[in-house]
């Protein structure tokens, strides 16, 4: 018998355990048809709700029901990798507990995998309807950007609900990294991956966990880990501003020695001007420097990407 390890990490999401697993299990019937295990595996990422409680009370229900506890919150990336590293199924699915990922596509992900072979299944929503316009426009802005400048395959509206088979899975736990961009990784790994698009569905219950700001840190996590460009970009602007300096500087001299200056304050503005946008230039590359160092610091470190307070 196969297994099939259904992974979901939670972040306040009390409302939705249950509704997540009755519509989980309506496909129960699928898959015991085809001779495959379901097992659950709940990541609760520092909830400060009754999210933990509620998965308990699954698990006295469903032993099939487990739960990672985090001791604090890692973040959803954290969230995946801990479960991706706990699955012991032949075939692994990461879902949303909100009911956006919807559960009812699993069989026609699964018959993908078995039947023509995929390595993986992922999912992407084929458009943005309910979310603010603003954001739809920044993401994708975002997605364009990163195809850009990046060798991984990103798609725009990408998922993180994805059926993936042993080995698929196995490659991405080869990657230890700290600072885990997971629609990236998925990409980088290669392998046989099959798209299915779906329409968005809004969320069940409670409200999301990211916000504009936190989805513009994400977006520049991935940039950061996906892609040298911005150094590149950032040394282009040093040369640029340097060979624009030193024409700026005979100008300067052969103006002097030509016609003179008779009044000092002449070009004060200009030279004003002058020094702040080469002064902000500079600031923004040391920024991109900055970024990368910073994520070099904290893999150095070795610290661990999540602490686990209790697991059933």
């Amino acid at each position: 018998m196969k297994l099939l390890s259904v992974i979901v990490p939670c972040y306040n999401e009390q409302d939705n355990i249950f509704d997540f697993y009755d519509e989980l299990m309506k496909n129960e019937a699928f898959f015991k048809e085809k001779d495959v295990e379901i097992e659950l595996i709940f990541v609760n990422d520092g909830s400060k709700d009754e999210t933990s409680k509620r998965v308990r009370n699954l698990h006295d229900r469903d032993e099939r029901v487990h739960l990672i506890d985090f001791s604090r919150n890692f973040g959803k990336e954290a969230g995946m990798y801990a479960g991706l590293k706990r699955a012991k199924g032949d075939y692994v699915v990461v879902m949303d507990c909100d009911l956006q990922d919807p559960p009812a596509l699993l069989p026609e992900m699964y018959k993908y995998i078995v039947d023509e072979g995929y390595d993986s299944v992922a999912t992407r929503r084929v458009d943005r309807k309910g979310e603010p316009p603003i954001r739809s426009f920044f993401a994708r802005q975002f997605y364009k950007l990163i195809n850009k400048m990046s060798k991984a395959e990103i798609i725009d509206g990408a998922r993180d609900y994805r059926l993936m088979t042993r080995q698929f899975v196995n490659s991405i736990l080869s990657l230890e990294e700290y600072n885990r961009f997971s629609k990236g990784i998925f990409g980088w790994v290669g392998f046989n991956t099959k798209w299915l698009e779906f329409e968005n569905i809004e969320r069940k219950k409670g409200e999301t966990k990211w916000s504009f700001w936190k989805l513009f840190l994400y977006a520049l996590d991935g940039i950061v880990a996906f892609s040298t460009a911005p150094l590149a970009m950032a040394s282009v602007f040093g040369v640029l501003f340097c060979f624009l300096a030193f024409i700026f500087i005979i100008f300067i001299v052969v103006r002097q020695l030509t016609v003179g200056d008779p009044n000092n304050t002449v070009g004060w503005a200009s030279t004003i001007c002058i020094i702040s946008l080469v002064s902000g230039v500079q600031l923004f590359c040391l920024g991109i420097v900055g970024q990368y160092l910073s994520k070099a610091y904290l893999e150095v470190k070795k610290r661990p990407m999540y602490i686990v307070k209790e697991e059933l």
